[in-house]
């Protein structure tokens, strides 16, 4: 199961630099965590089981920093991203729909991993993955 293969990639990521984790709470998403994890021990996962953009706003409400990882105008490069200074939340989009349009208007900021190649976008969990990293301070 792919899906399961880029939670487990992801959740991966989120314990080598000490991040959290938020996932719609749904049989679907336990399901797929547990068959793509390989951690003897989860970093903290946030079981978000109401609204996904009332979530957002909560967590921005609480100070967090927003951003989007994305392909459009005026989006940061990822080389140009600078290191996290405060709590910040990484919102991945649908491979093909992206971010949902109801989510930019909470967005602090949008991040574009920049591509030579044919592809428009990179596997969800390496593009979540290179972020990470960033923002960590680690690449």
């Amino acid at each position: 199961m792919a899906y399961g293969a880029n939670l487990g990639t992801l959740l991966r990521t989120c314990d080598a630099v000490g991040a959290c984790m938020a996932v719609p709470d749904t049989d679907h998403y336990r399901g797929a965590l547990a068959q793509g994890d390989t951690l003897r021990r989860w970093p903290h996962i946030h079981w978000v089981d109401r609204s996904k953009l009332a979530w957002i706003r909560r967590q921005r409400a609480r100070g967090t920093v927003v951003i989007a990882v994305e392909l459009a105008e005026d989006a940061t490069p990822l080389t140009w991203l600078e290191p996290a200074r405060q709590r910040t939340m990484i919102l991945l989009g649908h491979e093909h729909h992206g971010v949902p349009h109801e989510a930019w208007p909470l967005l602090d900021d949008v991040v574009e991993i920049p591509m030579v190649g044919q592809g428009a976008s990179l596997n969800v969990a390496v593009a979540g993955s290179l972020v990470l990293y960033r923002l960590a301070g680690l690449a």
